[in-house]
C-alpha cells in the first residue's frame, strides 16, 4: 500500500487548491447552516437536546492531558524502543509537558465507533500517544469510560476551516485514524496541508450513503484522493471507497474491528472492560429477581418496545435498553410497570428500563436470552457481538443491514437467530437450556474464528508513522 509521498502533498500545497476548496467548503456548510436553522431551532424545541460542548465543536481544546512519562501505557520492554523508532521531535501540545512519541488521533463519531476502536487504542498506545476524539455527548461519555483515565479526549471540531485549524494546532496529530468513515472535506484538506496522513479504520459504506457520496462525486472524489489509507471492512466496501476516489493501492480488507471489542483483551494491552462484580451491582441497583429467568431487549429502536412488552412470556422479566437516550422517557411511558434503572421504586413488577448509558454489557451479562433491537423494522439493526461474545442466546430481525457480514457469520456457525417473531424464539430459547448452551459456545468459537481486525489496522496506523 502506497501512502502519499512528501512530493504529493507538496504538490497539493502548491497549486493551492486546499486553500480554494476549504473556502468554498466554509461558503456552502454557513448558507446551509442559515437555510436549516428554522428547521434545527425547531427541532431542538421538539428534543429538547440543547446540551452539547460547543466550545470543543469550535475547536477549542484547552491543555490536553498528557502522561507524565512518554512510556506510560507501553509494555514492559518496549517503551524504550518505542521512543527510539518513533524518531519523532520533542514538542509542546497547548503548553502541555514536550512529548517523544508520534500522536495518533483516533476519532469515532458516536458511541457504536468510539466502542468499536477500544483494541486498537491499546494497541497503539504501546508505541504512540494516543488521544481520542468523539463527536455526540454519548459518544464522549462513551470514550470517558474507556479511556479517561490513560488517554486524551477532545470533542470533534465542526468541519468549518478555521475551527479545524484551531483544533489541529491544539492537539497535533502526526496522524489521524477515522473510524468507519467520518471523511469530512476541510478537516482531511487542512490535514493534507500540514502532512498529516488520514486513514480511514473499520471503514464502512452503506448502500445509501454510497448512493449519497456518489450523487456529490465531483466534491467527494477530490477529498476520497486525499486519503493516506483505507481498512475496510469487506470487499464490497472497499470496492466502493476506491469508486469515490481512494487509490486502490491505498485500499485494504481489514474486517471488522467489532469481533474484537469483546471477550479476551489483546497482547501487550490494558482491559478496559468493567469489572466482574458490576453485574451484579447492576442487577441489585435494578431490583432483578435472580431467581427468574431475563430476557434483555438492547439497542432497540421506536415502535419496538411497545410489541416487546406486548408479548413477553409470562414468568419471564424483561429489560428494554433503547438506543437513544431521547427516547428514555417514550418507552418509560409505555407500561405503569416499568421500573427505570434511575428512578428504582419498590415493589414487584417483571418489566424494567435501563435509562443510562454505557451499562448495556453490563446487562447482558445478566441475560439469559438478548433480542438485539432496530432489527425488526427498517433501522439498519444493531450491533449482536457484545450480546454473543457475553455468552448469551442472541436474537436479531430480519433489518440487519448495517451488521449483515456479522450476523451471515454468526447465523452460518449457529450462534444467532434470526427471526421477525423475537418473543417466540425467546419462548423457546428459555424452554431449552442446552440449546441456550449450544447456542452461546457456537457463537463464541465464530466470533474467535474473526477476531484479528484491530491488530491488523494498528499494524497500518503504524506504518503510516513509519514505526
Amino acid at each position: 500500500m502506497r501512502s502519499p509521498s512528501r512530493t504529493d502533498w507538496a504538490r497539493f500545497i502548491h497549486d493551492g487548491r486546499g486553500l480554494n476548496d476549504m473556502l468554498r467548503y466554509d461558503l456552502f456548510y454557513l448558507m446551509a447552516a442559515l437555510l436549516a436553522s428554522p428547521v434545527v431551532a425547531a427541532r431542538l424545541l421538539v428534543t429538547g437536546k440543547r446540551r452539547t460542548d460547543w466550545r470543543g465543536r469550535f475547536g477549542h481544546v484547552g491543555v490536553l492531558d498528557v502522561p507524565s512519562s512518554p512510556k506510560d501505557g507501553a509494555p514492559p520492554g518496549l517503551a524504550d524502543s518505542v521512543d527510539r523508532s518513533a524518531g519523532h521531535a520533542a514538542g509542546e501540545v497547548s503548553g502541555a509537558p514536550a512529548r517523544h512519541r508520534p500522536t495518533v488521533l483516533v476519532h469515532g463519531v458516536s458511541v457504536g465507533e468510539v466502542a468499536a476502536t477500544r483494541q486498537l487504542v491499546d494497541l497503539l498506545a504501546a508505541r504512540t500517544r494516543v488521544v481520542v476524539s468523539s463527536t455526540t455527548d454519548t459518544g464522549v461519555a462513551r470514550a470517558r469510560a474507556l479511556y479517561g483515565s490513560r488517554h486524551s479526549l477532545v470533542r470533534y471540531p465542526l468541519d468549518l476551516s478555521w475551527m479545524v485549524r484551531r483544533f489541529l494546532d491544539a492537539v497535533r496529530p502526526d496522524v489521524v485514524a477515522l473510524a468507519e468513515l467520518e471523511v469530512w472535506p476541510n478537516f482531511v484538506t487542512e490535514c493534507t496541508r500540514r502532512g498529516i496522513p488520514v486513514c480511514v479504520v473499520n471503514g464502512r459504506l452503506s448502500p445509501s450513503s454510497y448512493r449519497g457520496y456518489r450523487r456529490a462525486r465531483a466534491w467527494v472524489r477530490p477529498v476520497f484522493r486525499q486519503l493516506a489509507a483505507v481498512a475496510a471492512q469487506n470487499e464490497a466496501y472497499a470496492d466502493r471507497f476506491i469508486d469515490l476516489g481512494v487509490p486502490r493501492d491505498r485500499v485494504r480488507v481489514t474486517d471488522t474491528m467489532k469481533w474484537d471489542t469483546s471477550g479476551r483483551p489483546p497482547p501487550g494491552s490494558r482491559p478496559t472492560d468493567p469489572a466482574p462484580t458490576a453485574p451484579e451491582a447492576l442487577a441489585t441497583a435494578l431490583g432483578l429477581d435472580r431467581t427468574l429467568p431475563l430476557i434483555v431487549a438492547g439497542s432497540t429502536g421506536p415502535g419496538e418496545e411497545k410489541e416487546l412488552i406486548a408479548s413477553r412470556p409470562p414468568g419471564a422479566q424483561l429489560l428494554l435498553v433503547p438506543r437513544k437516550p431521547e427516547r428514555f422517557d417514550a418507552v418509560a411511558a409505555l407500561h405503569p410497570a416499568i421500573r427505570r434503572r434511575s428512578r428504582v421504586r419498590s415493589g414487584p413488577t417483571d418489566l424494567f428500563l435501563l435509562d443510562t448509558m454505557g451499562e448495556l454489557e453490563l446487562a447482558y451479562a445478566l441475560a439469559d436470552v438478548v433480542i438485539v433491537g432496530r432489527s425488526f423494522a427498517p433501522m439498519g439493526g444493531s450491533d449482536p457481538i457484545p450480546a454473543v461474545a457475553a455468552g448469551c442466546a442472541t436474537i436479531i430481525g430480519p433489518h440487519h443491514e448495517n451488521f449483515a457480514d456479522v450476523v451471515s457469520a454468526l447465523a452460518a456457525g449457529g450462534g444467532i437467530t434470526v427471526t421477525d417473531t423475537p418473543m417466540a424464539a425467546a419462548t423457546r430459547l428459555l424452554d431449552d437450556p442446552d440449546d441456550r448452551r449450544r447456542m452461546a459456545r457456537s457463537g463464541q468459537r465464530v466470533i474467535e474464528e474473526h477476531r484479528g481486525a484491530s491488530a491488523r489496522t494498528a499494524d497500518l496506523v503504524l506504518r503510516l508513522l513509519h514505526i
